[in-house]
């Protein structure tokens, strides 16, 4: 923090060279050819990248991945405000109304003396509260469609949970998720593609309701099972490059082996 900036400056600094780029006479092609939706998918991809950086504990890189982030929200108010549908400071101003509003024991004169847990209830009531203004009377309504979808089934078991449709505890949960598998090998054996699917799909939505019972962010727990399966795999790479081969180069027998070496070593050196 030695440089330390003015956090005012920069931003508008940013909203003006956003504001440059999408000039029509002096900007950049691309940036200006772009809307909300050919944007989107790049907000999206810039939050993973966030989560990624966090979860490497990548500090270094951080502020450059946070700063791409700011940008998506920065490209999108530049589009809003040419529009004339709003700017960067109603992002701004809407985001500071609804904290405020969300925490009255903070902002307020409602007691702060409350556990995290009567916190998180409070704060859903606040958000119920919102809904309704916005007529989602449905226990399910705005629950994003653009979310990964693992999120979104946490949130939607969550939702429903909140009206008491929920399983007890795990022990129900494993249950279905036999009465699921089982569902699936029918499928596979006696059933086309569409049915295959379907049942693959539900499985995958009582894993995820598994994960909520347990206190498991499924989108984290395979993220890191997608990294562990990386590191484990050039392990493989890597024994094998030390005899000028590659995977083409073995059989799964041998990777297997190396697969299960580098299990080994893992668990050797923590």
């Amino acid at each position: 923090m030695a440089d330390s900036k003015d956090a005012g400056t920069e931003i508008a600094r940013l909203i003006d060279i956003m504001a440059k780029l999408r000039d029509p006479e002096t900007g950049c092609p691309w940036d200006i050819e772009q809307d909300f939706a050919s944007i989107a998918p790049y907000t999206i991809e810039e939050a993973h990248e966030v989560a990624d950086a966090i979860d490497r504990a990548a500090w270094d890189e951080l502020p450059g991945e946070l700063g791409d982030l700011l940008l998506q929200v920065v490209f999108h108010a530049q589009m809003a405000r040419e529009k004339g549908m709003f700017d960067f400071a109603d992002c701004a101003a809407a985001i500071s109304d609804k904290l405020i509003f969300r925490h009255p024991h903070v902002f307020g004169d409602e007691n702060r003396d409350k556990s995290a847990e009567q916190q998180v209830k409070d704060w859903e009531a606040i958000k119920a509260t919102e809904r309704a203004g916005k007529a989602e009377r449905g226990t399910l309504d705005g629950v994003a469609l653009g979310l990964p979808a693992l999120t979104r089934a946490i949130k939607l078991q969550n939702r429903a949970a909140r009206v008491g449709f929920d399983w007890p505890g795990a022990e129900q949960v494993l249950d279905k998720i036999a009465e699921e598998t089982a569902e699936l090998v029918e499928a596979r054996d006696k059933l086309g593609p569409d049915a295959l699917e379907e049942e693959f799909g539900d499985l995958i939505f009582v894993m995820a309701n598994l994960a909520r019972h347990l206190k498991i962010d499924p989108e984290q727990a395979l993220r890191r099972a997608n990294t562990k399966f990386t590191r484990r795999f050039q392990a493989i790479e890597a024994a094998l490059a030390a005899d000028d081969r590659r995977p083409e180069d073995s059989d799964l027998a041998e990777m297997d082996r190396l697969w299960d070496q580098a299990k080994v070593m893992e668990k050797a050196s923590r």
